[in-house]
């Protein structure tokens, strides 16, 4: 097709030019699962250090997004434990299945998606890390399945705050701008212009990866690959979000749900758009429970490219931290 410039081979071939900024050997490679609709999906997935007995590590993406967006943490990350990373189903190269319509029944669709690949890889326990959107899945997963999760960590998490206490800023009247004119629906609809506009729009995207992907053209195209296909996961987004971008179930009514015994790192950008004050709110809201929280100084909402190291060095120390606390307790 001329007018949609898609292309699986310009996929595979951009997400190779960008995994392969890594100096650490990794795996790639799609987890069959079965959804418990009966439908049969594949989730696209990266491995390193998998041999490692230490407690991996599973990172889940953002809106729009996929594990190429990883590419400046996977090495640092991955050298003293197995480090995972999935594209989330109906994102990305994994597979585009039809979800629900109620925001309740997307959630529970992207968990069990999640749970299913975790069966298939025979993963116990691990540390558990989102981005954004990606956040708030964890979350949900973290309820639903928490014997899995023995740390959950929230880099800049989406779908906390809510709407019915909080007035909408500037920045989320921006967002609702954003999520109501559905930009990638746009970017679709323009055909061959539309890899032109990610290029000339996000710039940034660029930028944050300039260090160690000369060729600029490379992630905006990825990132123009990564939606220009069926996008099922991105209006299973859009059914989980209400008025100025908020969460229809937001994660603040219900963090009080989940086991004490699963501690939480939260890493904010100190120039995000999120709702950086939802970290003190979820430290209040769980006084007995271990809740840290980091600023990353001079970093928006893709903190973990923009302060890579600074973000690295947080995740490796929270997660030894966490694998320290678990084996004295599994001692006493």
């Amino acid at each position: 097709m001329f007018w949609n410039q898609f292309s699986e081979e310009k996929l595979i071939e951009l997400e190779h030019t960008i995994l392969s900024t890594l100096k650490v050997p990794y795996e790639t490679f799609y987890v069959p699962i079965e959804l418990k609709s009966g439908s049969e999906e594949k989730i696209w997935t990266i491995s390193l250090n998998s041999e490692s007995t230490k407690t991996p590590l599973v990172l889940v993406h953002g809106f729009a997004a996929g594990i190429g967006f990883w590419c400046r943490n996977l090495d640092d990350l991955s050298k003293d434990r197995p480090v995972y990373a999935m594209d989330l189903l109906g994102f990305g190269r994994s597979s585009r299945p039809t979800f629900s319509y109620d925001p309740d029944e997307v959630e529970k669709e992207m968990v069990d998606s999640i749970e299913a690949w975790r069966k298939k890889l025979n993963l116990n326990k691990f540390h558990l890390l989102g981005h954004s959107l990606g956040g708030f899945i964890c979350t949900s997963y973290s309820f639903c399945y928490p014997e899995r999760v023995l740390h959950l960590l929230l880099a800049d998490p989406w779908g906390f705050t809510d709407h019915l206490s909080e007035k909408p800023s500037f920045f989320s009247n921006l967002l609702f701008t954003i999520v109501h004119v559905r930009a990638l629906e746009f970017v679709r609809a323009i055909g061959p212009f539309g890899p032109w506009l990610i290029q000339r729009a996000r710039s940034d995207i660029a930028i944050k990866f300039e260090d160690i992907i000369e060729d600029k053209s490379i992630l905006p195209n990825y990132v123009y690959q990564c939606n220009a296909q069926n996008p099922t996961g991105e209006r299973a987004a859009y059914s989980m979000i209400w008025g100025y971008g908020w969460s229809k179930n937001p994660m603040i009514l219900r963090i009080d749900e989940l086991e004490k015994e699963i501690p939480i790192t939260l890493i904010f950008g100190s120039d995000t758009w999120m709702d950086i004050s939802i970290g003190q709110k979820i430290k209040e809201l769980r006084p007995d429970c271990s809740v840290d929280i980091n600023i990353i100084d001079d970093s928006g909402h893709h903190l973990y490219s923009e302060k890579a190291d600074e973000f690295n060095d947080i995740v490796i120390t929270s997660c030894k931290l966490k694998d320290l606390n678990n084996d004295n307790d599994l001692k006493e």
